[in-house]
């Protein structure tokens, strides 16, 4: 075959790049939207349609009552009474320390700030995708935050009266000793951190005369938004891991273990929320000596994590199920023994394929905290219950500015975890992407 010259002519060629032209407005913008929501079908537009309509209807009278007609400072209900008046947002204001604190000794609000700041800095630095993540920012996070609740918010001279809370305080290290040490998490100078220098430090630390010239607040003051954000970080940090180690132990080959775990998730299952914590409350000192009651507010704490976990326990295992043969197979092939390969290789894509699930629990959980109000643990909404009641800041007006306001306060947080959720979701899914 002989070689032939192809020749162009320069009217099909072209010098340079030829410039961005925009989307068809039919598939971009406001055209585009309304083909999407209004044609895509006769029943989709109408329902669309009244939607719009209804917003139109509601959102400028909305708009008026809560900022328009709003009262925004008064010394009492008196002026949010008045005919045509909005939202009371000056009984928010009034009543801001209470929400967030209960009965709390306002001279005392330093310490729950100094445990919520720091709670919430190390939460973060945790949470952040592009943070450094390490052993260490994890056992402050778990063992650092609750030690220094126990000691400063009810005061270390009420913790040292109360064994229990001393038992609860050294069970949370060797429990969670015994969790990392079962799944590889820890190295050997983890586990004698955890081991030796933790029990020792904490029974030094609350059978010494360290004080700190704190006086003794008991739970029954507590209340308010700490509250309400202690019991629901608790059922979270508990369930995760928990649910994890109930989840391997229904899919374990060890017949007692598989029969405990099975038991105890159908049987927490089988009930509602509101029956555990009656039970927390008035069985759990039935178990126990009566110098090692737990507190009225450890009680219901228990209950959130054990329901909390047994729900985390059947969306984990979902997980586990959904992770194909050759997962396993491929991390026994290289060697890799029970702990690291569901560290390494089964838990971490089990979890990712169900992060939808876990946040919609802890969502759910978050939301449950109003609960605890029956056993009388005095959370937020029980605060807003009881502060519309005040005789000085009585009226319609001001108790549906309160419910508002809460409304507000857990749409903040639930929403907050969602958008979290996706965010970690699309990043941890990018490597599994076609």
């Amino acid at each position: 075959m002989t070689d032939e010259t192809v020749s162009f002519h320069p009217a099909y060629l072209r010098g340079e790049a030829a410039l961005a032209q925009p989307a068809p407005i039919t598939t971009s913008g406001p055209v585009a939207w309304v083909r999407t929501r209004l044609r895509s079908g006769w029943l989709s537009g109408i329902l669309s349609l009244l939607f719009i309509l209804l917003l139109v209807w509601v959102i400028p009278d909305l708009f008026r009552f809560f900022f328009l007609d709003a009262v925004w400072s008064a010394p009492d209900g008196s002026a949010c009474r008045a005919p045509g008046t909005g939202a009371c947002w000056a009984f928010i204001e009034r009543k801001i320390d209470f929400f967030r604190y209960g009965s709390y000794p306002s001279e005392a609000h330093w310490r729950v700030d100094l445990v919520l700041i720091i709670g919430a800095v190390l939460a973060a630095r945790l949470l952040w995708p592009a943070g450094r993540k390490g052993m260490a920012g994890l056992l402050a996070f778990l063992l650092g935050v609750p030690l220094l609740m126990f000691l400063l918010i009810p005061g270390p001279a009420a913790v040292m009266r109360e064994p229990a809370t001393e038992l609860t305080i050294f069970a949370i290290g060797v429990g969670l000793a015994a969790l990392l040490e079962a799944t590889a998490l820890s190295t050997g100078l983890v586990s004698l951190l955890f081991f030796a220098v933790y029990p020792i430090f904490v029974v030094t630390l609350l059978h010494g005369s360290v004080t700190l010239g704190l006086s003794i607040i008991d739970t029954n003051l507590w209340g308010g938004i700490f509250v309400s954000l202690l019991v629901a970080t608790i059922g979270i940090v508990v369930s995760l891991p928990a649910g994890v180690l109930l989840a391997l132990g229904r899919r374990s080959r060890l017949p007692f273990v598989r029969l405990f775990s099975v038991v105890f998730i159908e049987f927490v299952r089988g009930v509602p929320l509101i029956t555990v914590l009656f039970m927390a409350n008035t069985m759990l000192p039935l178990f126990v000596p009566e110098q090692l009651t737990p507190d009225r507010l450890l009680r219901p704490l228990i209950g959130v994590a054990v329901f909390a976990s047994a729900y985390m326990a059947e969306e984990i295992r979902g997980g586990l199920q959904a992770i194909s043969k050759g997962q396993y197979e491929g991390a026994m092939a290289l060697g890799l023994g029970y702990g690291k390969m569901m560290r390494l290789v089964v838990l971490p894509q089990a979890l990712t394929l169900v992060i939808p699930g876990i946040v919609n629990i802890f969502i759910g959980l978050f939301k449950d905290t109003t609960l605890v109000a029956i056993v009388g643990v005095f959370d937020f909404l029980r605060t807003v219950d009881t502060a519309r009641v005040d005789p000085a800041w009585s009226g319609p007006t001001i108790s549906a500015t309160g419910y508002a306001f809460a409304a507000l306060f857990y749409f903040v947080f639930c929403f907050g975890m969602s958008r979290y959720s996706l965010m970690m979701e699309r990043r941890l899914s990018a490597g599994r992407r076609h």
